[in-house]
């Protein structure tokens, strides 16, 4: 539990049927037991049924650990209306995200909390690609500073979505989260930083981001390049870029979305992933 000066804190965890079970018990003893700062309480959010074996852990966390709460939806409702729903059950004002296949260092909370605590709004941080923790692959670094990330964030999610350490206050002033396939997180980010919010990224991956098969393939294809063209008519409106911006996203983000997957991989591990610099561990 937190001690000292340190604010509590709540961690939202979300959970589907696409999830390893293997992986969400991982998940779940990275961003706990093993913290130097663990949660003061865990909302584990089951988006709709799941199988037997996700079930079990689901239910063996449910039943070995205090403070955790678990709340089951009926039916599947997506990432976005799913983290709304643990929102509204979290305790505190200050929530940690993470998800269900990835893996938190030990150090995270104990550095990102403080952070929020001395006033930032929200804070990520850089974040490692892995197939086995054994074998750490390359560092993707976001922008740093709140001047670079709002600058950025016209153009790219300024936030490792996985890594974010937020104040409810200020996501709900922006409106919460909001449906929209695979961008929730970004159309998020851009309305609270429209709306003031002050951020930062920890320049240290702080997570370890699961890379398995399909993980580039799912950065492409039709269905995300429908919801590139509404979030940047929804950032548009909202007047956070501008029309030359817009059209130039369009292009480039939306063009991204329609080539090859090898292609899109090169690209990606080239260009797209340095943000604030990229090395590899």
């Amino acid at each position: 539990m937190t001690t000292g000066s340190t604010p509590p804190f709540s961690l939202l965890l979300p959970v589907y049927h696409g999830d390893d079970a293997a992986h969400l018990r991982r998940a779940y003893r990275s961003a706990t037991t093993e913290q130097h700062l663990p949660p003061d309480e865990v909302v584990l959010v089951q988006d709709g049924p799941v199988g037997p074996a996700l079930a079990e852990v689901v239910a063996e966390i449910e039943d070995t650990a205090q403070a955790v709460t678990v709340l089951r939806l009926e039916r599947n409702v997506g990432l976005a209306l799913a983290l709304e729903a643990g929102l509204a059950r979290c305790s505190h004002e200050i929530v940690a995200r993470t998800d269900a296949d990835d893996v938190c260092r030990p150090e995270r909370f104990a550095r990102q909390v403080p952070l929020v605590a001395e006033g930032y709004d929200i804070v990520g941080s850089a974040i490692q690609e892995f197939v086995s923790e054994d074998e750490p692959g390359l560092v993707r670094v976001p922008p740093l500073s709140s001047d670079a990330i709002t600058t950025g964030a016209r153009f790219h999610s300024p936030f490792n979505h996985p890594t974010v350490v937020f104040r409810r206050s200020a996501v709900s002033a922006a409106g919460g989260y909001r449906d929209l396939p695979l961008l929730e997180d970004y159309w998020l980010f851009a309305r609270m930083l429209a709306a003031g919010a002050r951020g930062c990224n920890v320049p240290e991956p702080l997570l370890l981001y699961r890379v398995g098969a399909g993980a580039y393939a799912r950065r492409g294809g039709t269905r995300l390049l429908r919801s590139e063209i509404e979030l940047q008519r929804r950032m548009r409106r909202l007047g956070f870029t501008t029309r030359a911006q817009a059209v130039r996203n369009v292009v480039v983000r939306g063009g991204y979305r329609l080539v090859p997957e090898k292609v899109r991989t090169v690209l990606y591990r080239t260009f797209l992933a340095d943000r604030g610099g990229r090395r590899r561990g």
